[in-house]
């Protein structure tokens, strides 16, 4: 049964979601050379936009979020760091991620299936919620950002995901998420295929998942589309 994803009405948001199941635990093997690679800045696919940033940041912005300093988009993080040579390798499926998002210019949240509880969906976080995103136990305000939430509660989103959900070294399956603009389909549709061939290149099977969107004031779903490969 595929996985499904309810996604609230939103103006600025063009939503894709993957799930990779991978032949072997996430800490059996580091991720292969030619897959870090891909985390250093030095080549003309890393210059990203500035109408694409701003895409970006008018999305997390809609619903009351201010998406800048350490509150930025993970994708404009990520930029930085590889800059700074200092984007380091986690583990063959957030090193896809985040090779993806860096040459995309779109943020993408991952997280272990097996530490959440459907049903999933997307919604703009209200005021008082918050999670844990490190080990160190540091917490984001989620007051007006739009979040994927389990049965549980918020646990990823275009900024930090949540602590409880990350991927380690007896992950599995992942479910990941790339936060688009309407504004900016054709750097979503990009990251998206560049990301399923990457997953796809180490080893992982790739799964369908169900967007079910939102529609008229008495909140009904309707399903709309795949957004696997």
């Amino acid at each position: 049964m595929a996985i499904q994803v309810e996604i609230e009405k939103h103006p600025l948001l063009e939503l894709a979601a993957i799930c990779c199941h991978f032949p072997l635990l996430l800490g059996s093997d580091p991720s292969p050379s030619w897959l870090t690679d891909q985390l250093i800045s030095d080549s003309p696919d890393h210059i990203r936009s500035e109408e694409g940033r701003s895409a970006i940041r008018r999305m997390l912005r809609h619903g009351g979020y201010r998406p800048a300093g350490r509150g930025k988009p993970a994708s404009e993080y990520l930029m930085a760091a590889a800059r700074r040579q200092s984007l380091s390798s986690i583990n063959p499926a957030v090193d896809a991620i985040n090779a993806a998002s860096l040459h995309g210019g779109v943020p993408i949240s991952v997280i272990d299936l097996a530490l959440t509880t459907p049903a999933f969906r997307v919604g703009i976080c209200g005021e008082g919620e918050r999670y844990v995103f490190n080990s160190a136990g540091q917490e984001i305000d989620l007051e007006g950002l739009l979040c994927l939430h389990d049965a549980a509660g918020p646990c990823a989103n275009g900024v930090k995901d949540a602590q409880r959900t990350k991927t380690g070294p007896q992950t599995e399956k992942v479910l990941g998420v790339l936060w688009g603009s309407v504004e900016r389909v054709q750097d979503l549709q990009g990251t998206l295929v560049r990301l399923s061939d990457l997953m796809t290149r180490l080893g992982g099977h790739l799964e369908e998942v169900e967007r079910c969107f939102k529609e008229g004031p008495g909140g009904e779903f309707s399903a709309n589309g795949r957004a696997s490969r």
